[in-house]
């Protein structure tokens, strides 16, 4: 399975009529935040393949609907909380577990709290959030064997992949989270990349930390 992994920055490789040819062999995408809905839009309508989905702290139109707190304004979105009429065919997994063919995702969008912005989270909040999704990932081990193969996150682990100042910090929840699930592969945004030698992939025990800023593309086998 190959898979397009995007996040805060609309890459002109991507956002291109030749997206098409270029990525004709990816099954599906994922989408770590700070990122526009109408170009998840257009990522779908060009591939015609599902993609998941969790929120950053920018670009923050939708995060209400998709959360639920605006169910009602538009019927859609109330019939439908997982659909957005602006991210056709996008899937928000934020706090939940999905399954897609044989591969096990969830997501947990965000970043860390450092100003009174949309979508900022503490640790203490972070690992309540982590909490509340275990018993899906109890789940998923008891049916499937395993608990996870994909965390889809927006900020990285503290101390993987992310700056010294506040704003760009990881969460230490999640390096508890990957001692805990094993996830193959934790796939995050939030930390750009300006040259081509900065670090982008990490090994941190079983999982695989990978930072999708502007895109990359992973393979995905033996499930």
């Amino acid at each position: 399975m190959k898979i397009l992994c995007v996040a805060d920055h609309v890459d002109p490789l991507v956002y291109s009529t030749t997206m098409k040819a270029r990525f004709a062999q990816v099954d599906l995408v994922l989408g770590a935040g700070d990122l526009p809905l109408e170009y998840y839009s257009f990522i779908v309508s060009m591939l015609n393949v599902p993609l998941l989905f969790v929120f950053g702290n920018h670009n923050l139109s939708g995060l209400a609907d998709y959360k639920g707190k605006n169910q009602g304004a538009d019927p859609r979105v109330g019939i439908e909380p997982f659909h957005n009429a602006l991210a056709v065919g996008a899937t928000f997994v934020e706090d939940r577990s999905y399954r897609h063919g044989k591969l096990l995702v969830a997501g947990l969008g965000g970043s860390i709290r450092y100003n009174d912005g949309g979508n900022q989270f503490t640790e203490f909040q972070m690992m309540s959030r982590i909490l509340a999704l275990a018993p899906q990932l109890w789940w998923n081990k008891l049916r499937y064997g395993r608990y996870l193969d994909i965390l889809l996150t927006h900020a990285p682990p503290r101390g993987i992949h992310d700056r010294p100042d506040k704003t760009h910090w990881g969460f230490k929840a999640f390096l508890s989270f990957m001692r805990w699930f094993e996830p193959r592969y934790l796939i995050h945004g939030h930390i750009h990349l300006y040259q081509l030698n900065e670090v982008r992939k990490s090994e941190y025990g079983k999982t695989t930390v990978l930072n999708c800023y502007d895109h990359l593309v992973l393979e995905v086998d033996h499930l």
